[in-house]
Formats: structure tokens, sequence, C-alpha cells
């Protein structure tokens, strides 16, 4: 106070500016007749001395480099009545208005992975003022301690009791290094609930210092389970074909499965190594490349774009997969008119003579390689759906693939190539243990319940492990239910009377493999869910519970599988770009929130 009081604001005939009401200049020690020290302004907010030029403008940028609410305060639309919002005139920081207000602002930052210094940045206090003038805007002390930490607390609980209430929990897992070059590893979860609804959350991202080895991934997996409670759910894994995952599945213990999106693009990546392929890729580069580094050839194409009435499209280039090589050939055949059209007018041919458009055989090629690698591109879109089961449809896919790339006689020899590829590749994956489980999914599924992929004495063998798995589940419940642990779900009680309803049943009790039997025999008599986009099996489940209540438990346990990772591939590749070194903690604690309903949200 003694020191605040030693400041005077400068007071002459000019106009000043309002930055002087948190500066001053201070008294000279010893003056005789007050004298102020007019070199250096001081701050009356933190006595900080600012460097003065006989402007505001070293004082301002102190301001907002400093007190930047206090700027944003300034700022701010005054109200018609009092100049100022006073104290008494804020909505109390405990009133179910100021509460609502402050979750919808933590809801904003965690759901879009915004920083927490948005809240103190003058647009965003400017927003909110206008929206409610009585609402003051908490510290970024109290988002970070209290706000994030709480909301955190409220999800992870709900999270928990989702868990609980599932049949069985499947888990996807990736590693990827952020643009700070720090390593992550992402698990994820699936399962269905008893709405028969695909909910997934992300249970944790992790910092990984040590070594990607089989071993610690195995650790952080058995952590993950140990501190979900996951047990006693038999998880199954999903990741990408990479030998380290392998080993840590197999180290913990646990069923695995590798994601069929990174199938596909392995079998698919032996296409790009076909040397006639890697020479048509790199002219279509080399084309592609050109239009997007040069301005005067970009404005050329847009223009014989709009005269060839073609879609304003830009040019893509390949990166690393498969997939993004069909996409820019696709893209190239799409604008192949107008490519030639800019290359041959004189505004390109006068800056740039070394660029060759593509010759007629060169066309012809590209158009085989997207042709064959279609079903491909198809089969991979179609993989990475969330909400409805996919684990299901790998081996039926599988199979058709390599149905659709068997040669042809009137193949070219480039897509002969291409075809013998892939297939020789897509051949050897999946082992037989893993084969007989996706079958297993398969029959599950009221899609593809027939197998018409399998010879007859597959599709047997295939519906007696569904009857023997159905069976051993029923007698566990039953054991279960005569301890007085629990009771047996998911049975309707309509169906206690099916005997009455069939002619010629028998009305005796009937043990869990004819009840399996019987249940399994109607399953394949029912006719087959359309293969439609957009259809859901699990919706055919539910409108069918009653009908079959042993085979249902079963289907839980098989369609909350996912056949790709992609739900973790998804949260790393969003926080590829947002992570940075000073604010990774915080970061992955909001991301944990945003993606643990991220099905729901």
């Amino acid at each position: 106070p003694e020191e605040k009081s030693m400041f005077f604001a400068q007071r002459d005939n000019r106009r000043w500016s309002d930055v002087w009401k948190h500066f001053g200049f201070k008294v000279v020690h010893g003056s005789k007749n007050n004298e102020l020290d007019k070199e250096n302004a001081v701050c009356k907010l933190c006595l900080a001395a600012v460097k003065y030029c006989g402007n505001t403008t070293n004082l301002r940028t102190h301001l907002a480099r400093h007190h930047a609410e206090v700027l944003a305060q300034k700022q701010l639309p005054k109200s018609p009545e009092p100049n100022q919002t006073t104290l008494g005139n804020f909505l109390p920081f405990t009133s179910p208005r100021a509460q609502r207000i402050t979750e919808s602002i933590v809801h904003f930052i965690c759901k879009d992975l915004r920083p927490y210094s948005g809240v103190e940045n003058t647009g965003f206090r400017w927003m909110l003022h206008t929206l409610e003038l009585h609402y003051k805007i908490p510290q970024r002390v109290h988002i970070v301690d209290t706000a994030v930490p709480k909301m955190y607390d409220q999800v992870k609980k709900a999270v928990k009791t989702s868990l609980n209430a599932a049949q069985r929990v499947a888990l996807t897992c990736d590693g990827w290094t952020s643009r700070a070059t720090e390593s992550y590893i992402t698990i994820t979860s699936h399962h269905i609930s008893n709405d028969w609804e695909m909910v997934s959350h992300v249970l944790q991202t992790r910092a990984m210092h040590e070594s990607h080895t089989g071993s610690n991934i195995a650790d952080l997996l058995k952590r993950a389970i140990d501190e979900r409670g996951l047990q006693d759910k038999d998880p199954v894994i999903v990741t990408d074909n990479a030998s380290n995952m392998s080993i840590a599945a197999e180290l913990a213990g646990m069923m695995h499965f590798k994601c069929f999106a990174h199938t596909l693009n392995l079998a698919s990546q032996r296409t790009l190594k076909l040397p006639a392929v890697q020479r048509l890729l790199g002219r279509v580069r080399r084309i592609t490349s050109f239009f997007r580094r040069s301005a005067i050839a970009s404005h050329v194409l847009k223009e014989k774009q709009k005269l060839l009435n073609l879609q304003q499209h830009k040019l893509q280039t390949d990166v690393t997969r498969w997939n993004s090589a069909h996409d820019m050939l696709q893209r190239f055949l799409e604008q192949q008119p107008a490519i030639t059209a800019a290359l041959l007018s004189n505004e390109v041919r006068k800056n740039e003579k070394d660029i060759s458009i593509l010759n007629e055989g060169d066309i012809t090629a590209a158009e085989e390689v997207v042709h064959a690698m279609k079903p491909m591109k198809i089969a991979t879109v179609d993989m990475e759906e969330e909400k409805t089961p996919t684990l299901s449809a790998v081996a039926p896919v599988h199979a058709q693939l390599i149905q659709k790339l068997q040669e042809s006689p009137s193949d070219s020899n480039m897509t002969k190539e291409i075809k013998s590829a892939i297939c020789q590749d897509l051949k050897k994956r999946y082992l037989d243990e893993q084969r007989e489980t996706l079958h297993v999914c398969a029959a599950l599924d009221p899609r593809f319940k027939a197998l018409p992929f399998l010879s007859e004495d597959e599709r047997q063998a295939v519906y007696d492990r569904v009857i023997t798995e159905t069976t051993r589940i029923e007698e566990l419940f039953q054991v279960i239910q005569y301890l007085g642990l629990t009771k047996q779900s998911n049975i309707c009680s309509e169906f206690a009377n099916f005997s009455d309803t069939v002619p010629g049943a028998v009305k005796k009790l009937k043990t869990p493999e004819n009840q399996a039997q019987e249940e399994m025999a109607r399953f394949k008599d029912t006719a087959p869910m359309p293969i439609i986009k957009g259809s859901n099996p699990l919706n055919w489940w539910k409108e069918r519970e009653c009908e079959f209540p042993l085979l249902l438990n079963l289907a839980k346990r098989y369609l909350c599988i996912p056949g790709t990772s992609v739900s973790s591939k998804r949260v790393f590749s969003l926080l590829r770009e947002t992570l940075s070194p000073h604010r990774g903690v915080y970061l992955l604690l909001i991301t944990l929130i945003r993606f643990f309903f991220y099905t729901k949200i």
C-alpha cells in the first residue's frame, strides 16, 4: 500500500489512454518536490517497471503479456446502466446458472480439445459477457485444478458402471508418436450394452518412455485391465500386425485378432512394389506435385475445370498407405482432361517445360490399377465402421476378396500381377484358431449366418461349436443361479411358454444342450438379414431377444469384438495435431474425457 501510494498517473492537458489506469510513475527517492521518474512506468498490478518512451506501446504490451484478463475486461462492451458490473451484480458461483455455464465451458474445452488458455482470450470472454452479463468467468487455475478433474471423475465413474454391465469387453491398442517425439499407447474398450448398442470408451492414453517391446506393452495391458476391473470380462484384443503387439497379447494371456484394415493395407502394399506400378505412380506423383507447388499451374487447372464442367477437386498426392495411392490415381483420372489441357497451355509451358503428360498407355494402366484395387478400397472403408459389428464381416469379406481377385482371361498383364500379389498375401493371413473364431462370429451375424463361403462340413462344424459354447454358458448361468449369486439375465418370460405355442412340443424339462440345439435350428431357418448399407445386426438381435434367449448371450460375446483397431488410431490421429510438450498432461486428461463417451456425445 505504501509503495502504491507513491504512483501518480500522468495528468496533463493531452487526452491520455485508459492504460494509465494501471500505470504510474514512481517518486524519485530523496527529491525535494516529489519529482517523478518518467523513464520507467510502474505497473500498479505487479509493481514491475516498464520502459516508457513517450507512448503507451510498451505499457499495453505488458498488460497483454502479464494481465490479459485486465485488458480483456477493458475491451468488453459496457453495460447500458452502470459503467461497470459490480461484484454484487455477478451470479453467485454456486448458483445453478453459473454452474451450468462453467460446465459448458469445460465441455467445450474437452469436446473440441481446446487449450486451457482459451478462457483468457479476449474474444471468448467478450462472447460470454454478451451471452450472460452477470457471469464471472473462472480463472484458468480453477478450470485446470478443479473443473476438468471433476468432470474426469464423473465420466470415469460412468464408464466403470458401463463396463460392469458388459458381458464381454474387447480392447484395441495402438502406439503412436506425437510431433514433440513423445511416445504414447492408446487403449480403447468396446462392448454391447443391454440395449444392444455398440459402446466404446478410451480407457487410457499413456506416455511410454521405455522401449515398445512386447513385454512392456503386455505390462501396460495388464495394468489397464486391473485398473478397470476387466479380469472377469474375458477381454480380447485387436491390434495391428506388428510382432511386438502379438507378443504382448500372448504374454497378457489374451485372445488376439489382427486389425483387418492393416491386413488389407499390407496386402495392397504388395501392389505398390510392382515395377510397372511404381513407374506409373512416379509419373503421376510428379504431375500432382507440380500443380500443388505452382500457383500459376493451379490457377490454370481451375480454369480448365470450369471450362470442361469438371468438379473443382484438388489433386491428391500419395503418402505411405496404399489407399492414398489409389485415391491419387482415381482423382487424376477424374481430372485427366483438365490436367492435360492445363499442361498444354501456354501459361504453364512457358514456365515449366519438363513436365510431360501421360500417354494413352499410362492412362489405361492407371485405370487398371484403380479397377483392380477397388475391392480392397471398398472393404477398407466398410471395415472402419464403429457402431456396428465388424469382426463378423472379416471371414466373409476375406473370402470374397480372394474370389474377386482371381485372374480372368480378359485381364491384362498388369491386372494379373496386381491380383496375384494381393491374393498371395491375403491367403497367408489368419491362423487356423483365429479362422475358427472368425467363422463362429460370422455365424452369429444374421447377415452371414448361412456361411456360404464354407463347405457343408465346415459349416456344420461351426454350428456345432456355437451349440457347444452356448450350452457351456447356459450351464454356467444355471450353476450361478443355483448358488444364489445372480439370476440368469436376458430370458423373457414369454419364452417359458414356448412349448405351448409349438405343435408337437414335448412338455418336459430340457437340458441346456437341447435348448441350444433347438435355438440353433430356428436361427438357421430364419431368413437372413439383407446386406444393405446402414443395416445393423444388433437391431436384429434386439428385436428377437425373446426368440433366442440362449444364443443372444454368445452373440454379445462375439459381436462386440471390432475387426479393426481404427478407434485407437482415430484418437492419436487427432492428438498428434494438438499435443505439445507444455500441455501434454492436461490435454491427455481432456482427451480421455472427450473420448470416454465419443459414441454418445
